[in-house]
């Protein structure tokens, strides 16, 4: 059956903006587009334990499909959030399919009818739909801006304010300075939450993320940690007190009306969580990765291109969707795989190549894939 006309003319619209999405094809490139940024997700051995721990535990025949509230939570999960909490210093962890779902269920069932949600302008996609299901009022503030942040806290005096930023930003790469928004939310007792789906295995010791690097993390209100990047699976978790677990459970629909993870699912996330205690290697290899991009970028001269960043997303400021996308397949025919971001998803005049650094990359992939940058650029 034919789409309705309004349908096909915006696609078409997309078409002659050269804007046009289309699901990627699998390649054998050196790989700086995937957030796979330690190689958890090719790992064989979290792909075996995850399996060989069912077996041992003879989880696979205890577990079932269905809703965790009616027939679909198995033994694993308990055991995974405990190990989850503990190993993220939180009172309560709770698991959710994806982090679009935990952002979605959080931000739709937590603010209520009078509360406030002011939220960075460039948070993510799955935190603005989940506000716009909120019943709450919200409003965002410049990126990174708190001057801008306490001048809509100031607008909403006897109100709960709950406040959302992202540890690293998906499409920059950058970070808001944590402790100034920390101490700026305990003034006026708002609610922080916290996204931080690029940091977990980036930052901290054991890649506990960002937060608990800067031993901030007892004085947020509610951290969410997205497992499909850093720890190469799916699912994401919900950090915080053991009644927001309970609030969660009982009005988060995108954990009520959803079927659980399947046990397999389950033990890969823990599976994973354990090897990001002994995975120190590939955690220091990827922040001497990155140390070592941003040398590159500077001594070649490319610095005024990129988006400050000191983690492993790093993003070239190239206008336009045609030129953009021309340089990328420019590096593409030279083997990298780096992808285009284009407008709408970023602003028009904000499109660019979004570099993601692994602690599998070379130093001289590094330096080759910056100098072909500059050949085709400059």
């Amino acid at each position: 059956m034919k789409l309705p006309e309004n349908l096909i003319q915006k696609l078409e619209s997309r078409k002659q903006n050269n804007s046009l999405r289309k699901l990627p094809s699998f390649n054998n490139l050196v790989d700086f587009s995937s957030n796979d940024y330690i190689g958890f997700s090719k790992s064989e051995s979290i792909f075996k334990q995850s399996h060989h721990y069912l077996i041992e535990n003879e989880i696979i025949q205890n577990g079932a499909t269905g809703s965790r509230l009616i027939s679909g939570n198995h033994s694993l999960y308990q055991i995974a959030e405990s190990f989850i909490a503990q190993f993220q210093e939180a009172e309560s962890a709770l698991i959710f399919n994806s982090g679009y779902d935990a952002n979605a269920g959080f931000f739709s069932a937590v603010p209520q009818r009078n509360d406030v949600i002011l939220y960075d302008e460039l948070s993510h996609a799955s935190i603005r739909d989940g506000i716009v299901m909120s019943n709450a009022k919200s409003y965002k503030f410049n990126h990174n801006d708190f001057g801008d942040l306490e001048r809509l806290i100031l607008k909403f005096p006897d109100t709960n304010i709950y406040v959302v930023t992202e540890t690293v930003f998906s499409m920059d790469g950058d970070s808001p300075n944590l402790e100034e928004l920390v101490q700026l939310t305990e003034k006026y007792n708002c609610y922080l939450v916290v996204d931080e789906a690029h940091t977990l295995g980036v930052f901290g010791e054991k890649g506990q993320g960002l937060t608990q690097d800067l031993q901030l993390h007892n004085r947020i209100f509610a951290r969410i940690m997205t497992f499909g990047k850093g720890l190469g699976c799916h699912g994401a978790v919900v950090l915080g007190s053991p009644e927001l677990k309970e609030y969660l459970v009982n009005f988060a629909r995108s954990f009520i009306y959803t079927t659980g993870l399947s046990p397999h699912s389950v033990a890969t996330i823990l599976v994973a969580y354990q090897h990001l205690e002994v995975e120190k290697e590939s955690i220091d290899q990827l922040r001497q990765n990155i140390v070592f991009f941003n040398q590159q970028k500077n001594l070649l001269g490319l610095k005024p291109m990129f988006v400050r960043s000191k983690s492993a997303i790093q993003s070239a400021i190239i206008p336009g969707n045609e030129n953009v996308k021309r340089i990328a397949q420019q590096l593409q025919d030279k083997g990298f795989d780096v992808k285009a971001i284009l407008s709408p998803t970023v602003p028009e005049g904000q499109e660019r190549l979004r570099f993601c650094i692994h602690s599998c990359n070379t130093q001289e992939e590094i330096s080759q894939i910056l100098e072909l940058l500059g050949n085709f650029v400059f």
